[in-house]
């Protein structure tokens, strides 16, 4: 009983027990965690304009409503490639001394998961326009507007990034609105969130409980497509939006558009798989047929259904033309 009366050995030996327990349980299985789990080949740490980008998401709440997790379920399957892995979170480190890592893997979903984002939506332009005013490029969207990460001027020097707000948002607003560098920093860190390949030959985790994609018939009952308007909705809707109006000065409109509705959809294949910039007053296009891994008959269905909405009635394409053009597209790209 004399351990229990002298309070120094006593207090000395729950401390040693305190070191031991956390040495065993928290501090080596987090050692271990950390060498099973290696950063992914190809992926980076994020630059110093995208941390800044990052501690700006923290900062303004962005964390409250949107996740970065992509869960091995099908409803998932919208926000990444693959499941994810302890590998895609191998490169974030505590943001300094007093504050812990920051995975931001998110708790809710009142907007959409970021984990594949970048890849997603690409464009700088659609990003600090969404910024600025959400319901400028997504009509009901409840998201916050962030003005504050603007500012306007009488007129935009060369080196200022211009955001074509549509008069519609701009609420009186006179002068050029250009965004300022935390801005631009958030907009570098939301491009950064892209997920890694894995290695060759390294097969990802499946979606569990799938669902069937809904086919329709196309030209004529000869083929079974999927749904081009579904496709549409989640690839080409967030710019060119959902009546394909577009936005003025932003997103052009694909209603009585040349390259939409021309018998030789060559251009409007290539727009898809490689993107678009040739014209000066809107936005470069990303390359979301390639971004996206869009298939032949995803690419048609998209095709058709610009050409047959919002007043559009070119004739509908087959399947054999676009992946004969896609197919040359690959080659031609392959030998550059």
């Amino acid at each position: 009983m004399d351990f229990f009366d002298n309070h120094k050995k006593l207090f000395r030996s729950a401390f040693a027990l305190f070191v031991g327990l956390t040495l065993i349980v928290a501090i080596l299985p987090a050692i271990n965690n950390q060498r099973d789990n290696a950063p992914l080949p190809g992926s980076s740490p994020l630059t110093k304009d995208e941390h800044a980008g990052k501690k700006s998401f923290i900062a303004n709440g962005c964390v409250a409503c949107h996740t970065q997790q992509v869960r091995n379920v099908d409803m998932d399957n919208v926000w990444g490639d693959r499941p994810g892995i302890p590998a895609d979170y191998a490169h974030i480190e505590r943001e300094d001394f007093w504050r812990n890592t920051a995975t931001l893997m998110g708790t809710e979903r009142t907007g959409p998961d970021l984990t594949n984002v970048g890849k997603r939506q690409p464009s700088m332009a659609w990003n600090l326009l969404h910024l600025y005013q959400p319901r400028a490029v997504v009509e009901n969207s409840i998201m916050p507007a962030y003005p504050w990460l603007f500012k306007t001027k009488k007129s935009a020097d060369s080196t200022d990034i211009l955001v074509n707000v549509p008069d519609k948002y701009r609420k009186g607003v006179k002068g050029d609105i250009v965004a300022t560098q935390e801005a631009l920093d958030l907009v570098a860190y939301l491009q950064s969130l892209k997920q890694t390949p894995l290695p060759t030959g390294k097969k990802p985790m499946e979606f569990l409980y799938k669902k069937e994609i809904p086919k329709v018939a196309s030209t004529g009952g000869k083929e079974s497509l999927p749904d081009g308007q579904k496709l549409y909705a989640s690839n080409c809707q967030a710019c060119h939006q959902a009546n394909g109006e577009g936005l003025k000065g932003a997103f052009p409109s694909l209603i009585g558009s040349k390259v939409v509705l021309d018998d030789d959809i060559e251009l409007f294949v290539d727009i898809i798989m490689n993107g678009y910039n040739a014209r000066e007053e809107y936005a470069v296009m990303n390359a979301v047929g390639t971004d996206n891994n869009l298939t032949p008959e995803e690419v048609t269905a998209i095709i058709n259904h610009e050409r047959t909405s919002w007043g559009n009635d070119a004739e509908p394409v087959t399947l054999e033309e676009v992946k004969k053009i896609m197919d040359f597209l690959k080659l031609t790209t392959s030998k550059e």
